[in-house]
């Protein structure tokens, strides 16, 4: 198989164990993300608007945002690292690229933490994601102006022994799930 063929094999099961976990788990993942950055303050984080079965910060997203500027990333279109918009609870949303909904208004924020959405994940903090590359893109451009720190969101089901990598791939700082942050793999 090429890698293309591996990712998409390995998406296919990755989205089976991540539908399977998502009834039983999706409040636990919540509260976990919600307690991990309790206290957390003046930092602008980006989180995201979860679809399908993705991991929900909104729990945390919305604790957060009395001492923090949250974001929610913004795709600009294929080839591009993401852009960040300010969101806060009440904003007017549209319908942005892939059904993923977006604030209407809000500035443009550079995030000093990204909490990814996931497909799944490795013991050494790669992720799969849904095959544009917007976050690798958007985290190497980023990390080469200056800290930014990446923590992946998902179900302790979505780690996979292994992942199709490519050399553009970067890694994540951590993956928060259910059962708490997953270390990176000796």
């Amino acid at each position: 198989m090429n890698l293309g063929e591996l990712k998409k094999a390995a998406r296919k099961r990755a989205f089976a164990l991540r539908k399977a976990a998502h009834s039983e788990h999706r409040a636990a993942a919540s509260q976990a993300l919600r307690d991990h950055l309790a206290g957390t303050a003046g930092q602008i984080i980006a989180g995201y608007l979860p679809i399908r079965t993705e991991a929900d910060p909104l729990p945390a997203m919305e604790a957060l945002c009395t001492a923090n500027r949250i974001a929610v990333p913004i795709v600009i279109g294929p080839g591009m690292p993401l852009v960040f918009r300010e969101w806060r609870p009440g904003f007017r949303l549209e319908e942005g690229a892939f059904g993923v909904m977006i604030p209407m208004d809000g500035a443009e924020l550079v995030p000093d933490l990204i909490i990814a959405p996931l497909v799944a994940f490795d013991r050494n903090l790669f992720r799969l994601g849904y095959g544009g590359g917007f976050y690798d893109r958007t985290l190497e451009g980023l990390r080469q102006r200056g800290a930014v720190k990446a923590l992946g969101f998902a179900y302790s089901a979505q780690c996979l022994e292994t992942l199709p990598l490519e050399a553009t791939d970067q890694p994540l700082d951590g993956v928060l799930t259910e059962r708490g942050v997953f270390p990176r793999a000796p």
